[in-house]
């Protein structure tokens, strides 16, 4: 148990220490498995036990039976290399999950012994006494106790999102939040006998859900799939009907597995832990693995002022009495904030501005979100100052708060109510002096609220309703608050705009106090701003329209800011919301991608995809375009492997129409894909630049890089194989048999100019100069060309010492040989440099690059 706190239940005593043993004892306990990921085995199960994995370790072993120990060492190398890699970034990611499960695992409070304690849910037992607050969630079913009174969202139950008022005896479920108000609940069924675990118990264990760019992945990687099982059983009727030989079998299966880019989700995983590592150091905790890259797909940010813009630290600047002085209306407001129950910001700056002794309300309203006000029923006996119940004051402080209100004039019992002044009286009923004055406080971004009064004495709640006001309230008093400006929303604003995303700031203030925090922090002096009575008169097409084109909305509800949320995503906008109120929780559910406060409700946290910790909202625009350089990257590596790809399965099948031959080995096959693709794929997602993302298909996206590429470095590949090739029938000797034609200088030639189109195709993947640019604009960045050079090095480096050439079965060429090859990498780039800016293909294709 944690320190106890203050008592606010003292009529309801709860169990005593002895019967929580026993209860616990005796199996009656909250106990339930906590499982917040996959378990170890099952990371092992799905990296290992794969259909590509069989394939490559069959292959594997059968070059080591056939004696080609380097052709299975390569394979294992290569391919379970990726998956121990996998598997140690899934178990990192696994333990980091477990911890910030349990980090933020509600908390709840329990009475026991007439003592509030805060305790892990573990620790409930049947029959345990809980206390909720506003924005706590309901750990185990029960039923309230009591004469408090709450409002509940069910929505994580039932899907509704109506508030659902809770009296004594009705019942509470697990899973569900408190929205307002203040009650107890007993705890009536616990651990696997509650609603939500019998609801959720399959939902709670891990599943692994794919992000838009896996599954587009995924379909490439299927596909390629198909298309090597086509070839594999190709190569075994080839070798029923010919005189192939099992070695030839073997090292054709190799090189056809290795078409399928089984190395490209190792390096989309990698390029998401980097991505998520970068956040955490900007006090950014990924809570869902799709927020990443939901994260580069953000159009649009919902922001809720309160929290986020600004600090949440509210102060009462100054009132304006009405029809009585302002020490009066002081008075009048300190008791109002010392007697309620459920406390929030603006009670807690009423109490620091104007002090005031507890009275027993007999009827109580929360202030809820969606209603705007707040409100306290007194009888006569609550307002005598020497006749009201007193608790936890001493006689010295009634004495000094007597003389300090010495004009303290008792009012007559009855509602007293705090709220939006438009909610509480129309403008009708205002003096122009009034209106002035709200007028004047809202275009300096202040929050007005209105105290009134009603000299009716009666329950304002209803039996399945909400709680109505009372008739005839009469202003006693406006109210001008203060909400200081985060010191970082400037700079945050103006990250966003350089991000690209488009900000929509939702409140439950006034639409012009909004406005006038919006331009204060620099959101500019051309928005649009319309307020939630406007929106309540409107058709859905005039509502859409509205989201689409208004910049500030005000006096919103819960219920329509999730409208809101909602109708920007029907109309194709992904949106990202950020909140930290219970009043949040809907919106957040709606949107793409949930953002919450660390300093929020565990309701907020709870449905939360990401965490700023430390309330970092600064942070947002830096992981905006973290998220951005994360797909930017994964798209650039998806071109490379792609083409190589591509490339190669069009050889495969032009040389067999061609020249009835096969054009690589395995280990050749593979020193194109690591020095093509594998070393350079290291360095792109770590230098990729954010930058705004095609609203389309990602593989679409793609075609106008991938198909001229692949069809011109294919094409000029074949005709140096056939070169090579005709050069070596031409060279052989008439009595030497045509079978047993030496394929080393083709084959080499071939993987030269395959590794010279692979490596130059990095320049105009991000053009240094303007003279490469085609297939993509202008970056500057002359890294990409640099590591281009270092690799092409690399490669000849192997060339030339005589035991890596072996190992990869490379036959030398003359150095003007080699001259030759790299002439016509040259004049290649030239003509697809040509094809890029002409965009013949990609009129012929109807690709639409905006």
């Amino acid at each position: 148990m944690s320190q106890k706190d203050e008592g606010l239940a003292p009529s309801l005593k709860g169990l005593s220490d002895r019967e929580v043993i026993a209860r616990r004892t005796a199996g009656q306990g909250n106990h339930v498995p906590f499982q917040s990921s996959r378990p170890y085995s099952l990371i092992f199960k799905e990296n290992l036990f794969t259909f590509i994995n069989a394939a490559f370790f069959t292959i594997s072993l059968v070059m080591f039976l056939l004696g080609r120990i380097g052709d299975g060492v390569l394979v294992v190398v290569v391919i379970f290399g990726g998956v121990i890699i996998n598997i140690y970034q899934e178990i990192w990611a696994k333990r980091k999950l477990d911890e910030i499960a349990l980090l933020y695992r509600p908390k709840a409070t329990v009475i026991r012994d007439g003592e509030e304690w805060q305790v892990d849910p573990s620790e409930i037992v049947l029959g345990d006494i809980l206390l909720l607050h506003p924005g706590d969630q309901i750990v185990v079913d029960g039923s309230i106790v009591g004469d408090g009174r709450i409002e509940v969202d069910e929505s994580l139950l039932t899907g509704e999102s109506d508030s659902i008022p809770k009296v004594a005896d009705d019942p509470v479920y697990s899973g569900s939040f408190c929205v307002s108000g203040t009650a107890c609940y007993e705890a009536e069924k616990v651990g696997t006998t509650t609603v939500a675990y019998q609801l959720m118990s399959g939902a709670r264990a891990f599943r692994q859900i794919l992000t838009p760019v896996q599954r587009e992945i995924n379909v490439v990687i299927r596909v390629f799939l198909l298309i090597a099982c086509f070839l594999w059983i190709l190569v075994g009727i080839s070798f029923l009907s010919r005189s192939y030989s099992l070695n030839d079998v073997v090292q054709r299966s190799a090189v056809i597995a290795g078409l399928v880019p089984a190395g490209l989700l190792l390096a989309i995983t990698l390029a998401y832990g980097l991505g998520a590592v970068r956040m955490i150091g900007q006090n950014v905790l990924i809570q869902q693995a799709n927020a990443v890259e939901s994260l580069s797909n953000v159009e649009v940010l919902c922001l809720d002022k309160t929290g986020t813009l600004t600090t949440n630290q509210i102060e009462l600047q100054e009132v304006y009495p009405i029809g009585m002085s302002e020490a009066d209306l002081r008075s009048l407001l300190g008791i109002y904030a010392a007697s309620t129950k459920a406390g929030n910001k603006t009670s807690e700056a009423l109490s620091n501005a104007c002090p005031g002794i507890v009275h027993e309300p007999i009827f109580e309203v929360p202030f809820s979100s969606a209603r705007k006000w707040s409100a306290l029923v007194f009888n006569h006996a609550g307002l005598g100052l020497g006749e009201e119940k007193i608790e936890n004051v001493s006689e010295q402080e009634i004495e000094e708060f007597k003389i300090q209100n010495s004009k303290f004039k008792i009012p007559s019992p009855g509602t007293y109510v705090l709220g939006a002044p438009e909610i509480l009286l129309s403008g009708e009923f205002m003096t122009p002096e009034m209106l002035h004055y709200i007028e004047e406080g809202t275009h300096q971004g202040l929050r007005v609220v209105l105290f009134a009064y009603s000299p009716e004495v009666r329950s304002l709640n209803q039996e399945n309703a909400p709680p109505i006001l009372p008739k005839s309230l009469k202003p006693l008093g406006i109210l001008r608050f203060s909400d200081q400006l985060r010191p970082e929303a400037h700079e945050t604003l103006a990250g966003f705009a350089k991000a690209g995303i488009e900000l929509k700031i939702i409140s439950g203030d006034n639409p012009k106090t909004v406005a006038a925090l919006a331009k204060q922090a620099g959101l500019g002096s051309e928005i649009t701003v319309v307020s939630g009575q406007e929106l309540a008169l409107m058709d859905q097409a005039q509502f859409d329209q509205t989201a689409l084109s208004s910049t500030v909305f005000g006096r919103i509800t819960p219920e329509q800011k999730a409208e809101l949320v909602r109708s920007l995503r029907r109309q194709g906008r992904y949106v990202a919301m950020t909140g930290d109120g219970v009043n949040d929780v809907l919106s957040l559910k709606q949107a793409n991608l949930a953002i919450a406060m660390e300093s929020g409700s565990k309701a907020t946290r709870g449905v939360a995809d990401i965490v700023l910790l430390k309330d970092s909202f600064g942070a947002l625009p830096h992981t905006f375009l973290e998220g951005q350089r994360i797909r930017n990257g994964i798209q650039d590596v998806m071109k490379l492997f792609l083409i190589r790809t591509f490339c190669v399965t069009l050889l495969i099948f032009a040389t067999a129409i061609v020249t009835d031959s096969f054009p690589l080995q395995n280990k050749h096959s593979a020193i194109v894909a690591l020095i093509g693709v594998g070393f350079p794929t290291m360095f792109i997602p770590i230098w990729a630049q954010p930058g705004a993302i095609p609203r389309r298909s990602m593989v679409r996206s793609m075609l106008h890089f991938v198909i001229p590429a692949t069809l011109t470095l294919t094409l000029t590949a074949l005709v140096v194989y056939l070169f090579y090739l005709v050069v070596a029938v031409l060279d052989l000797p008439p009595t030497m048999d045509p079978s047993q034609l030496d394929y080393g200088e083709p084959r080499s030639a071939l993987v030269t100019i395959l590794v010279m189109g692979q490596l130059l195709l990095l320049p105009f993947l991000k053009p240094p100069t303007k003279q490469w640019v085609g297939g993509e604009p202008l970056s500057g960045d002359w890294r990409y060309t640099i590591v281009a050079l270092i690799l092409l090095g690399v490669y000849f480096l192997i060339v030339a010492v005589p035991p890596f050439r072996h190992f990869f079965e490379l036959t030398p060429l003359s150095p003007l040989g080699y001259l030759f090859i790299g002439l016509i990498a040259l004049e290649w780039c030239f003509i697809l440099r040509a094809v890029w800016r002409g965009r013949f293909l990609d009129h012929f294709l109807g690709i639409d690059l905006g």
